[in-house]
């Protein structure tokens, strides 16, 4: 069963990949591989965790084994936990395109679901409305598929204007307190706005900078682990 969605997972992730649309008005899209083959072969007995994202979960400008997913992993084998993290992350992603892979992620036994979406959606002045609808829809079908959910809060700059950055911050503790799912308060805690742990576009984490989101990612994820 366990190779059978890695072929599934394997496969769909590199579809995803080639129809994703890089767009130079997208900050966050970038032409980088969002997997490899590597980090979908799963054990059988090893539980899963899905790290469904945007760049910022692919690893947009550092090597892959610097990307988040790949330390997290790193992690949590050096502290006994034995599980299995997948990098899902698609490069310019939206709320909308994690809503359409997400069935396909889900295929097959996951343990956990980690949610890194919105950034672009924000970047790009979408709907609150529509990202709290796709938003919710992801952590429905995570906990259907018997999944526990985390959902990674996001921010934006105030230059996008006072009151839809607000909005677009109180979206994701109010979801994750409506759908009572973990929550990571602020994706980019202690990163965000720090030259020395971003790359030279300022948006993008450098390696430094994932091992401090990591730190943080552990602290949630830790009360929803088994050894």
């Amino acid at each position: 069963m366990y190779i059978l969605q890695a072929a599934i997972l394997a496969l769909f992730l590199i579809f995803s990949l080639g129809c994703t649309q890089k767009s130079e008005n997208s900050p966050l899209a970038t032409s980088r591989p969002a997997t490899t083959q590597r980090e979908v072969e799963l054990t059988t007995d090893e539980p899963v965790i899905i790290a469904l994202g945007d760049s910022l979960t692919s690893g947009f400008g550092v090597d892959e084994d610097n990307s988040y997913p790949a330390l997290l992993q790193r992690k949590l084998t050096e502290e006994g936990y034995r599980y299995r993290v997948v990098n899902a992350g698609v490069s310019g992603d939206t709320t909308a395109g994690g809503l359409r892979r997400v069935d396909w992620l889900l295929q097959g036994r996951v343990d956990i679901l980690i949610v890194e979406l919105g950034a672009n959606d924000g970047l790009r002045g979408l709907a609150i409305d529509q990202m709290r609808s796709n938003l919710a829809q992801i952590i429905e079908r995570g906990k259907a598929a018997n999944a526990k959910v985390v959902l990674a809060g996001l921010q934006l700059p105030p230059n996008y204007g006072a009151d839809y950055a607000t909005q677009f911050k109180k979206l994701f503790p109010e979801l994750a307190e409506r759908y009572q799912v973990t929550l990571i308060p602020f994706f980019l805690e202690g990163v965000a706005a720090q030259s020395r742990l971003n790359l030279a576009d300022g948006i993008h984490p450098n390696k430094d900078g994932y091992v401090i989101i990591v730190e943080h990612i552990l602290e949630s994820l830790k009360p929803l682990l088994e050894k």
